[in-house]
């Protein structure tokens, strides 16, 4: 039973590290992070659009973060490495930041939701999913689905494969939940087959064997007409 409380606390600590990244780093494009132990300690790579807002200045923030891991979360001799994002359109935490401001600041969600599958589509992506759920227009919930290209929902391959992110944006009517789904251009989808061409037969070749007169043939015709002469 140790093993499996020792699962769950490491989980419920990584939720609570995730949430206070995004809220800590809301403004420097937080998109996603990565907790390894290692030898030494636990290595935490975090993934931001602006990385600079991050390091802060002179490293004050990181390290401000790094002792915040270590006394709050219980992060064993936390060590943080920041690293930018190189595309944010196939960040599924950034798009969903924006998105999520977009409605904070007054887009109809139906635009916002359309922009977002733009920017990821014609950015080159596989597929990209928008759900956007709550107190959208009335005093009822409502679930809305934006759906363009290739998603995959179910099996190993929306674990390994998807990109998921997920913010909140906060209106009058209520809570506007806000989930983003992006399968980069560059994976490797498990039922993605091409069919080859059938080369055409090959007709069979020929082969003709071309005989040179040689010494032995001239003389075994010199002995036949020797031959020939004497029986005449």
């Amino acid at each position: 039973m140790a093993v499996e409380r020792k699962f769950v606390s490491e989980g419920v600590r990584r939720a609570r590290v995730e949430k206070y990244f995004n809220r800590e780093l809301k403004r420097a494009g937080f998109g996603g992070m990565d907790i390894a132990r290692t030898p030494i300690g636990t290595q935490v790579t975090i993934f931001a659009e602006k990385p600079g807002i991050v390091i802060g200045k002179g490293g004050k923030l990181v390290r401000q973060v790094t002792q915040e891991l270590a006394t709050t979360y219980g992060v064993e001799s936390p060590q943080v490495d920041v690293q930018q994002v190189k595309n944010p359109n196939f960040n599924a935490q950034i798009m969903a930041e924006r998105l999520a401001n977009a409605i904070e600041r007054g887009w109809y969600f139906r635009k916002a939701g359309q922009s977002i599958i733009r920017r990821v589509m014609d950015a080159g992506a596989l597929g990209c999913e928008v759900i956007i759920a709550g107190k959208l227009t009335g005093p009822r919930a409502r679930v809305q689905k934006f759906v363009e290209g290739y998603i995959k929902h179910s099996g190993e391959p929306s674990m390994t494969i998807v990109e998921h992110g997920y913010a909140i944006a906060i209106k009058k009517l209520g809570v506007i939940g806000v989930q983003v789904m992006i399968i980069p251009p560059d994976a490797h989808l498990p039922d993605d087959f091409q069919v080859a061409d059938a080369e055409p037969p090959k007709p069979p070749q020929r082969r003709i064997e071309v005989l040179e007169v040689g010494e032995d043939v001239e003389e075994s015709l010199d002995e036949s007409t020797d031959v020939d002469e004497e029986v005449a």
